[in-house]
Protein backbone atom coordinates (compact mmCIF):
# COMPACT_ATOMS: atom_id res chain seq x y z
CA UNK A 1 0.00 0.00 0.00
CA UNK A 2 1.00 3.92 -0.50
CA UNK A 3 2.00 5.78 1.69
CA UNK A 4 -1.34 8.20 3.46
CA UNK A 5 -3.54 5.29 2.70
CA UNK A 6 -6.32 5.08 4.96
CA UNK A 7 -5.94 1.59 6.90
CA UNK A 8 -8.85 1.97 9.62
CA UNK A 9 -9.94 4.56 12.72
CA UNK A 10 -8.70 4.07 15.97
CA UNK A 11 -11.02 5.90 17.30
CA UNK A 12 -14.17 4.61 16.39
CA UNK A 13 -12.00 1.12 17.30
CA UNK A 14 -11.47 2.18 20.60
CA UNK A 15 -14.81 4.89 21.33
CA UNK A 16 -12.50 8.25 21.75
CA UNK A 17 -14.35 11.68 20.21
CA UNK A 18 -11.98 12.95 17.66
CA UNK A 19 -11.76 16.38 19.57
CA UNK A 20 -10.18 14.36 22.61
CA UNK A 21 -7.62 13.15 20.44
CA UNK A 22 -4.85 16.15 20.36
CA UNK A 23 -5.08 15.19 24.63
CA UNK A 24 -4.91 11.62 24.70
CA UNK A 25 -1.16 12.05 21.88
CA UNK A 26 -1.72 8.80 20.41
CA UNK A 27 1.17 7.17 18.37
CA UNK A 28 2.30 4.42 16.91
CA UNK A 29 5.50 2.69 18.91
CA UNK A 30 7.57 0.18 17.27
CA UNK A 31 10.27 -1.87 19.04
CA UNK A 32 14.34 -1.06 18.54
CA UNK A 33 15.20 -0.32 14.94
CA UNK A 34 11.86 -1.35 12.53
CA UNK A 35 9.85 0.77 10.59
CA UNK A 36 6.54 2.29 11.91
CA UNK A 37 4.63 1.76 8.89
CA UNK A 38 1.40 3.45 10.50
CA UNK A 39 0.08 6.60 11.46
CA UNK A 40 -2.50 8.26 13.29
CA UNK A 41 -4.27 11.65 11.29
CA UNK A 42 -4.78 13.63 15.08
CA UNK A 43 -8.05 15.25 13.39
CA UNK A 44 -10.07 12.49 12.33
CA UNK A 45 -8.45 9.20 14.47
CA UNK A 46 -7.34 7.76 10.95
CA UNK A 47 -4.80 4.85 10.91
CA UNK A 48 -2.87 5.52 7.96
CA UNK A 49 0.18 3.93 6.15
CA UNK A 50 3.46 5.92 7.26
CA UNK A 51 5.69 3.94 5.31
CA UNK A 52 5.17 1.63 2.11
CA UNK A 53 3.52 -1.60 2.89
CA UNK A 54 5.60 -4.29 0.87
CA UNK A 55 4.37 -8.04 1.28
CA UNK A 56 6.99 -9.68 -0.97
CA UNK A 57 9.68 -7.77 1.74
CA UNK A 58 7.38 -8.51 4.83
CA UNK A 59 6.26 -11.31 4.33
CA UNK A 60 8.72 -13.59 2.45
CA UNK A 61 7.38 -16.72 0.54
CA UNK A 62 4.52 -16.46 2.95
CA UNK A 63 1.17 -15.72 0.91
CA UNK A 64 0.16 -13.31 3.77
CA UNK A 65 1.62 -12.50 7.45
CA UNK A 66 0.54 -10.63 10.55
CA UNK A 67 2.57 -6.66 10.51
CA UNK A 68 2.09 -5.97 14.23
CA UNK A 69 2.42 -2.22 15.68
CA UNK A 70 1.56 -0.86 19.22
CA UNK A 71 -0.70 2.15 19.75
CA UNK A 72 0.27 4.46 22.68
CA UNK A 73 -2.37 6.63 24.13
CA UNK A 74 -0.13 8.84 26.39
CA UNK A 75 -2.95 11.00 28.52
CA UNK A 76 -3.83 8.78 30.18
CA UNK A 77 -1.11 5.93 29.59
CA UNK A 78 -2.90 2.70 27.14
CA UNK A 79 -1.68 0.27 25.30
CA UNK A 80 -2.95 -1.18 22.34
CA UNK A 81 -1.33 -3.74 20.25
CA UNK A 82 -2.65 -2.88 16.24
CA UNK A 83 -2.15 -5.94 13.90
CA UNK A 84 -1.94 -5.48 10.58
CA UNK A 85 -3.02 -8.85 7.79
CA UNK A 86 -0.65 -8.24 5.00
CA UNK A 87 -1.92 -10.04 2.06
CA UNK A 88 -0.80 -10.90 -1.48
CA UNK A 89 -2.10 -8.38 -4.32
CA UNK A 90 -0.52 -8.96 -8.24
CA UNK A 91 2.15 -6.60 -7.85
CA UNK A 92 4.69 -8.09 -9.94
CA UNK A 93 5.04 -9.72 -13.49
CA UNK A 94 7.07 -12.87 -14.11
CA UNK A 95 10.73 -12.07 -15.29
CA UNK A 96 13.37 -14.06 -16.73
CA UNK A 97 16.86 -13.96 -15.17
CA UNK A 98 18.39 -13.31 -18.82
CA UNK A 99 16.81 -11.14 -21.69
CA UNK A 100 18.00 -14.22 -23.69
CA UNK A 101 17.86 -17.88 -23.77
CA UNK A 102 21.00 -19.22 -25.98
CA UNK A 103 21.18 -22.64 -26.89
CA UNK A 104 23.07 -24.79 -29.48
CA UNK A 105 22.30 -27.44 -31.11
CA UNK A 106 23.45 -30.87 -33.27
CA UNK A 107 21.72 -30.76 -36.32
CA UNK A 108 21.95 -34.57 -35.17
CA UNK A 109 19.46 -34.13 -32.38
CA UNK A 110 16.81 -36.65 -32.69
CA UNK A 111 13.17 -36.06 -32.71
CA UNK A 112 12.08 -35.77 -29.52
CA UNK A 113 15.05 -34.40 -27.76
CA UNK A 114 14.65 -32.39 -24.61
CA UNK A 115 16.54 -29.51 -23.58
CA UNK A 116 16.01 -27.57 -19.98
CA UNK A 117 15.31 -24.06 -19.46
CA UNK A 118 15.76 -21.82 -16.98
CA UNK A 119 12.30 -21.26 -15.17
CA UNK A 120 10.90 -17.73 -14.67
CA UNK A 121 10.70 -16.13 -11.26
CA UNK A 122 7.11 -13.83 -9.97
CA UNK A 123 7.95 -12.04 -6.26
CA UNK A 124 4.47 -12.66 -6.00
CA UNK A 125 3.21 -15.93 -4.50
CA UNK A 126 0.21 -18.37 -4.84
CA UNK A 127 -1.97 -17.91 -7.64
CA UNK A 128 -0.17 -14.53 -8.57
CA UNK A 129 2.86 -16.57 -9.00
CA UNK A 130 4.12 -18.23 -12.50
CA UNK A 131 1.33 -20.41 -13.32
CA UNK A 132 2.14 -21.79 -16.74
CA UNK A 133 4.08 -21.26 -19.79
CA UNK A 134 3.77 -20.58 -23.61
CA UNK A 135 5.84 -20.93 -26.54
CA UNK A 136 6.06 -18.78 -29.72
CA UNK A 137 4.28 -21.34 -32.79
CA UNK A 138 7.15 -22.34 -34.90
CA UNK A 139 8.03 -25.65 -37.38
CA UNK A 140 10.50 -27.45 -34.43
CA UNK A 141 9.88 -26.88 -31.13
CA UNK A 142 7.20 -27.41 -28.35
CA UNK A 143 6.97 -27.07 -24.83
CA UNK A 144 7.07 -29.59 -22.15
CA UNK A 145 6.11 -28.37 -18.53
CA UNK A 146 5.47 -30.24 -15.31
CA UNK A 147 6.14 -29.24 -11.66
CA UNK A 148 9.93 -29.12 -11.68
CA UNK A 149 11.28 -28.23 -14.31
CA UNK A 150 10.54 -26.58 -18.31
CA UNK A 151 11.92 -28.24 -21.45
CA UNK A 152 12.16 -27.04 -25.26
CA UNK A 153 11.44 -30.32 -26.91
CA UNK A 154 12.62 -31.03 -30.41
CA UNK A 155 9.57 -31.74 -32.84
CA UNK A 156 10.45 -31.79 -36.00
CA UNK A 157 14.32 -32.36 -36.99
CA UNK A 158 16.50 -30.11 -37.51
CA UNK A 159 18.68 -28.86 -41.13
CA UNK A 160 21.41 -26.36 -40.76
CA UNK A 161 21.40 -26.19 -44.28
CA UNK A 162 18.57 -24.44 -43.75
CA UNK A 163 18.36 -23.20 -40.84
CA UNK A 164 21.82 -21.96 -39.06
CA UNK A 165 19.80 -20.06 -36.15
CA UNK A 166 16.39 -19.74 -34.65
CA UNK A 167 14.34 -17.67 -32.53
CA UNK A 168 11.44 -18.30 -30.38
CA UNK A 169 9.72 -16.61 -27.84
CA UNK A 170 8.87 -17.93 -24.69
CA UNK A 171 6.17 -16.16 -22.61
CA UNK A 172 5.76 -16.93 -18.68
CA UNK A 173 2.03 -15.86 -17.23
CA UNK A 174 1.08 -15.63 -13.81
CA UNK A 175 -2.62 -15.96 -12.26
CA UNK A 176 -3.38 -12.57 -11.30
CA UNK A 177 -6.08 -10.60 -12.38
CA UNK A 178 -5.03 -8.65 -14.34
CA UNK A 179 -2.92 -11.31 -15.89
CA UNK A 180 0.92 -10.20 -16.00
CA UNK A 181 3.06 -11.46 -17.83
CA UNK A 182 7.08 -11.95 -18.72
CA UNK A 183 8.78 -12.89 -22.07
CA UNK A 184 12.36 -14.26 -23.20
CA UNK A 185 13.95 -14.64 -26.19
CA UNK A 186 15.15 -18.93 -26.97
CA UNK A 187 18.13 -18.59 -29.30
CA UNK A 188 19.34 -21.29 -31.27
CA UNK A 189 22.20 -22.02 -32.64
CA UNK A 190 22.17 -24.72 -35.10
CA UNK A 191 25.99 -26.82 -35.58
CA UNK A 192 27.26 -28.64 -37.85
CA UNK A 193 28.10 -32.74 -31.20
CA UNK A 194 27.81 -31.93 -27.79
CA UNK A 195 25.32 -34.38 -26.36
CA UNK A 196 26.07 -34.40 -22.94
CA UNK A 197 24.59 -31.79 -20.44
CA UNK A 198 26.55 -31.32 -17.02
CA UNK A 199 25.50 -33.92 -14.08
CA UNK A 200 25.29 -32.57 -10.48
CA UNK A 201 27.12 -35.01 -8.09
CA UNK A 202 23.93 -34.00 -6.01
CA UNK A 203 20.53 -32.77 -6.63
CA UNK A 204 20.06 -31.42 -3.35
CA UNK A 205 23.23 -30.05 -1.08
CA UNK A 206 22.95 -29.22 2.20
CA UNK A 207 24.71 -27.01 4.43
CA UNK A 208 24.48 -25.50 8.08
CA UNK A 209 26.34 -22.24 8.79
CA UNK A 210 26.26 -20.30 12.25
CA UNK A 211 24.91 -16.59 12.08
CA UNK A 212 28.00 -15.18 13.24
CA UNK A 213 30.44 -16.85 10.48
CA UNK A 214 33.06 -14.61 9.09
CA UNK A 215 33.02 -13.00 5.46
CA UNK A 216 34.73 -15.51 3.26
CA UNK A 217 33.51 -18.35 4.67
CA UNK A 218 33.27 -21.49 2.41
CA UNK A 219 29.74 -22.66 2.97
CA UNK A 220 29.17 -25.64 0.18
CA UNK A 221 31.68 -26.98 -2.74
CA UNK A 222 28.56 -28.16 -5.77
CA UNK A 223 30.36 -30.15 -8.36
CA UNK A 224 29.44 -31.37 -11.49
CA UNK A 225 31.06 -33.72 -14.57
CA UNK A 226 30.35 -33.64 -18.44
CA UNK A 227 30.73 -36.75 -20.16
CA UNK A 228 31.68 -34.50 -23.45
CA UNK A 229 35.60 -33.64 -23.74
CA UNK A 230 37.43 -30.27 -24.85
CA UNK A 231 34.86 -27.52 -24.87
CA UNK A 232 32.25 -29.17 -24.57
CA UNK A 233 32.82 -30.97 -21.19
CA UNK A 234 34.20 -27.59 -19.96
CA UNK A 235 32.07 -26.69 -17.17
CA UNK A 236 31.58 -23.59 -15.23
CA UNK A 237 29.54 -22.60 -12.30
CA UNK A 238 26.67 -19.91 -11.77
CA UNK A 239 23.44 -19.06 -9.50
CA UNK A 240 19.85 -19.95 -11.28
CA UNK A 241 17.18 -17.40 -10.91
CA UNK A 242 18.03 -15.97 -7.39
CA UNK A 243 16.84 -12.43 -5.71
CA UNK A 244 19.75 -9.34 -5.64
CA UNK A 245 19.38 -10.45 -2.03
CA UNK A 246 21.10 -13.47 -2.12
CA UNK A 247 23.43 -12.56 -4.46
CA UNK A 248 24.39 -9.66 -1.83
CA UNK A 249 25.34 -12.59 0.62
CA UNK A 250 26.10 -15.54 -1.02
CA UNK A 251 29.00 -15.94 -4.25
CA UNK A 252 30.07 -18.90 -6.62
CA UNK A 253 32.92 -19.56 -8.09
CA UNK A 254 32.20 -20.25 -11.80
CA UNK A 255 35.35 -22.81 -11.88
CA UNK A 256 35.72 -24.87 -8.61
CA UNK A 257 31.93 -24.50 -7.37
CA UNK A 258 32.40 -23.21 -4.06
CA UNK A 259 29.46 -21.09 -2.38
CA UNK A 260 30.90 -18.68 -0.58
CA UNK A 261 29.42 -16.63 2.46
CA UNK A 262 30.22 -12.43 1.14
CA UNK A 263 27.79 -11.19 3.37
CA UNK A 264 26.12 -11.17 6.94
CA UNK A 265 23.35 -13.41 8.05
CA UNK A 266 21.24 -13.25 10.50
CA UNK A 267 19.03 -16.36 11.89
CA UNK A 268 16.24 -14.04 13.47
CA UNK A 269 16.02 -12.58 9.81
CA UNK A 270 16.01 -15.65 7.81
CA UNK A 271 16.84 -19.08 9.16
CA UNK A 272 17.66 -20.84 5.64
CA UNK A 273 18.18 -20.05 2.10
CA UNK A 274 17.10 -22.27 -0.59
CA UNK A 275 19.49 -21.33 -3.52
CA UNK A 276 19.24 -22.78 -7.13
CA UNK A 277 22.48 -23.15 -9.17
CA UNK A 278 23.78 -24.23 -12.90
CA UNK A 279 26.46 -26.09 -13.82
CA UNK A 280 27.00 -25.07 -17.88
CA UNK A 281 29.20 -26.51 -20.22
CA UNK A 282 31.31 -24.69 -22.95
CA UNK A 283 28.34 -24.84 -25.63
CA UNK A 284 25.33 -24.42 -23.44
CA UNK A 285 23.82 -27.34 -21.96
CA UNK A 286 23.01 -26.75 -18.52
CA UNK A 287 21.83 -28.42 -15.53
CA UNK A 288 20.33 -27.55 -12.22
CA UNK A 289 20.90 -28.33 -8.58
CA UNK A 290 19.29 -27.26 -5.26
CA UNK A 291 21.06 -25.83 -2.35
CA UNK A 292 19.68 -25.77 1.02
CA UNK A 293 21.55 -23.51 3.94
CA UNK A 294 20.36 -23.96 7.75
CA UNK A 295 21.49 -20.45 9.31
CA UNK A 296 22.11 -21.91 13.21
CA UNK A 297 21.69 -19.72 15.89
CA UNK A 298 24.10 -18.08 18.12
CA UNK A 299 23.73 -16.30 21.26
CA UNK A 300 23.77 -12.86 19.96
CA UNK A 301 20.99 -11.05 21.93
CA UNK A 302 19.81 -9.87 24.90
CA UNK A 303 16.76 -10.45 27.01
CA UNK A 304 14.70 -7.52 26.25
CA UNK A 305 11.60 -6.24 28.92
CA UNK A 306 9.31 -4.60 28.01
CA UNK A 307 7.28 -2.33 30.71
Amino acid sequence: MKRGSVIGNVAKDLGLQTGALTNRRPRIDTDGPEKRYCDVNLNNGELIVADRIDREGLCGEKASCILKQELVLENPLELHRVSLHIQDINDNAPQFNEKIISLEIQESAVRGARFVLEEAHDADVGQNAVQQYSLERNDHFILAVDRNKIELVLDKELDREKYKEINVLLTALDGGSPQRSGTVVIHVSVLDANDNAPVFSQEVYKASLPEDSPLDTLVVTVSAADADEGLNGDVTYDFGHVSDEVRKIFSIDRKSGELVLIGSVDYESTSSYEIRVKAKDGLGLSSYAKVIISVTDVNDNAPVINV
